[in-house]
């Protein structure tokens, strides 16, 4: 029985010892807290390590009251000014500080600005909103420009209870780049958003397509963000292009010889002409032959003698008839070989020599011209069509017949241009001409002029016809020595 007395005292005294160890702790390690308040809104703040007896000290007082329920070791707070203070709790017995508070107390409408804003930006991902240096302050990075005109816009409804810090992602600038390469489509050319910028580099094929990727970056470039140091000219941005383009032309590959058209022309022209002619013609006439003669001799005797003859002409009546009939035809063939869009000419010409006096009455010698004098350029429509587009002037001088004064020439010209296709014809010119005429009871040239009985009747009847027509072919050549062989084998030339 003593034994358990005994037991029992020393477990007492073990747990008295237990409790002073324990409350020796807990007051020898104070407590530290931050908190921050709003003006008008109560706060309360867990206090289980209160002593029974307790003395505050701090800057607090002008800032909040405080109360205090032993029952429930709650310490509640009554904001009621704004500003930053201390509260200092420190046990009477031992004069220890149990806790320390550090009090931030904030407008009222702080608390309620976040909320809305936090509500009217919730779609928007990448910011965060809090509260600090007594405004609400949205942080963070965003991915399209779209979204800072909002948070700006709501942002700026609230004056100087709030501000943004909030920039534009650099994975933005990099996703624009992306698209802006998916788009211009040409695997040659890459993009890079460095800085801020979008730089293009690579290689296009000419002018047209490095033109073409700078309007397509030109049209994916966001909407400029003005940092708020820029506005205030804290920091001085470079002025430069946004789209900065680096793309190269690819040289030129180097010009194929032109291609060699040959160029065949024929110059067809034909005559015809009929020639009927009647005439009955009986026309005499006498010729007057009286004479009157004086003559003398032994042998005559002298007087005077007068002889009366006289002659008739035409006394036989002619009959003439005749017709006619002449056909020619001209058929001239020339051929040139000419560079592609190059001109091309070709002249057959023959000098007619025919005599006429000079000014001082002297002979001399001069040329009329006869012949063919052509100019052809030829131009091959696309690189791998076989249309050709021909300028043409064709001019033909013929000689009809010869006068007194020269030659009798006539002459015809074309002026054209059209498309044919190689190794096909086309009739580019022609020219038809008909004259006819009759005559009735002409007399001729050498008719007597006092016939005794006149009796002529006559009927001429002529009609000359002509046709010129100019045939062209071109042909697409390989090269000028296509087709030399069959000429020398024709020729039997050898090398």
């Amino acid at each position: 029985m003593e034994m358990y007395k005994n037991f029992r005292n020393l477990t007492r005294l073990f747990l008295a010892l237990s409790v002073f160890v324990f409350s020796s702790f807990v007051f020898a390690n104070k407590t530290k807290k931050n908190i921050t308040l709003s003006v008008g809104i109560p706060y309360s703040e867990s206090v289980p390590n209160m002593p029974s007896e307790f003395d505050t000290s701090g800057t607090y007082k002008g800032l909040t009251q405080l109360e205090y329920n032993a029952a429930t070791k709650i310490l509640r707070f009554s904001p009621k000014k704004e500003g930053f203070g201390t509260l200092v709790i420190t046990d009477k017995r031992n004069k220890k500080t149990v806790y320390e508070f550090t009090v931030d107390i904030r407008k009222t409408d702080l608390a309620k600005v976040s909320r809305e804003i936090k509500t009217l930006l919730n779609e928007i991902e990448g910011i965060t909103i809090s509260i600090a240096n007594n405004r609400v302050v949205v942080d963070g990075q965003i991915l399209l420009p779209n979204d800072m005109k909002r948070i700006h816009s709501v942002v700026k409804q609230y004056g100087e209870l709030a501000t943004s810090l909030v920039t534009l992602s650099p994975a933005a600038q990099v996703k624009i780049a992306q698209f802006i390469e998916r788009a211009i489509g040409n695997p040659e050319i890459h993009v890079k958003a460095v800085n801020g910028k979008f730089m293009l580099e690579g290689t296009a094929d000419d002018q047209k397509e490095k033109d073409r990727a700078e309007i397509i970056a030109k049209t994916y470039v966001p909407d400029v963000i003005v940092d708020e140091a820029v506005a205030d000219k804290k920091v001085q941005e470079r002025i430069s292009e946004v789209v900065i383009n680096l793309i190269a032309i690819r040289p030129s590959p180097e010009a194929e010889p032109s291609k060699i058209v040959q160029i065949v022309v024929h110059y067809v022209e034909l005559q015809k002409d009929f020639t009927k002619g009647f005439r009955f013609q009986w026309t005499p006439d006498i010729g007057d032959g009286s004479k009157v003669s004086f003559s003398s001799g032994d042998r005559t005797p002298a007087g005077l003698t007068s002889t009366i003859t006289g002659t008739i002409s035409n006394l036989l009546p002619k009959l003439n008839w005749a017709k006619e009939h002449g056909h020619a035809r001209v058929l001239q063939s020339s051929s040139i070989i000419v560079e592609d869009a190059k001109p091309g000419t070709l002249n057959s010409i023959q000098n007619i020599p025919y005599q006429i006096v000079t000014a001082d009455g002297l002979p001399s010698t001069s040329f009329a011209e006869a012949g063919i004098r052509t100019t052809i350029t030829p131009q091959i429509i696309g690189s791998r069509s076989d249309s050709i587009s021909l300028k043409l002037a064709f001019s033909v001088k013929s000689l009809i017949g010869m006068t007194a004064q020269g030659p009798l020439t006539s002459s015809r010209e074309i002026n054209t241009q059209i498309v044919v296709r190689s190794g096909q014809s086309a009739a580019v010119g022609g020219l038809i001409s008909s004259d006819t005429s009759t005559g009735y009871n002409k007399l001729p040239a050498n008719a007597s002029a006092n016939p005794l009985i006149s009796l002529y009747s006559s009927k001429d009847f002529r009609r000359n016809q002509s046709q010129f027509v100019v045939f062209v072919t071109p042909i697409i050549k390989a090269s000028a020595s296509t087709g030399t062989e069959n000429i020398k084998r024709k020729f039997r030339l050898r090398d």
